[in-house]
């Protein structure tokens, strides 16, 4: 009986070094990639401190009216939207008199994770290093999450603008910024969001 026994606790005890090995190896993973976004955020908003564009993340009420009003008091700067309704929240942006030359849209991104990871690539085109991110106020949490580590990760800085709203706040908001954090992470290390899985998910619920 001991001879059959001993075998086993030999072999849980070295499943469970190999989950320290495994768990310690992806926490130091986490560490340096936290570390190395936080330098390149802190070096962008030291070398840029003002913003060069507007970021809207489109999809909420309103959220175009707004970009339109606040584009209209800082003339100097582009207007990156992605997500935006098509084409109604592009109108809203012609009808208020928007150059076409100001305003780059993406009408791709399904989620705020697809938001982040096209509009970076323009934005490093464009040689941006700060934005302005605008989006609804109960958005505005996971919106943070994402750009701390796509836009940090290319050295882009962001300053929140928040549209105030009576919308009641994302249901589990936790749950959601661990997701998409996670996927953020995912596609810094595979140039993949995930989005795929994500739709799937929805549609089996």
């Amino acid at each position: 009986m001991e001879n059959s026994i001993k075998p086993r606790l030999a072999l849980a005890k070295k499943i469970r070094r190999g989950f320290y090995i495994v768990g310690g190896g992806i926490g130091a993973l986490l560490l340096g990639l936290y570390g190395f976004v936080g330098v390149r955020l802190a070096i962008a908003n030291h070398t840029t401190p003002t913003p060069e564009a507007i970021m809207l993340l489109g999809g909420g009420k309103g959220r175009e009216q707004f970009t339109v009003e606040f584009a209209k008091a800082h003339p100097s700067l582009d207007i990156l939207a992605s997500g935006v309704r098509f084409p109604d929240g592009l109108e809203v942006f012609r009808d208020a008199g928007i150059p076409e030359n100001r305003l780059y849209s993406n009408i791709y991104a399904v989620d705020t994770v697809g938001n982040f990871a096209i509009t970076v690539e323009e934005l490093q085109k464009r040689k941006v290093h700060h934005v302005y991110l605008i989006t609804s106020d109960y958005h505005m949490s996971r919106a943070v999450a994402v750009a701390t580590i796509i836009l940090g990760s290319r050295g882009i800085a962001f300053t929140p603008v928040s549209i105030a709203t009576n919308e009641t706040p994302e249901t589990w908001s936790w749950l959601r910024i661990a997701r998409d954090t996670s996927r953020s992470i995912f596609w810094i290390f595979t140039g993949r969001t995930g989005a795929n899985f994500t739709i799937h998910l929805k549609l089996k619920r």
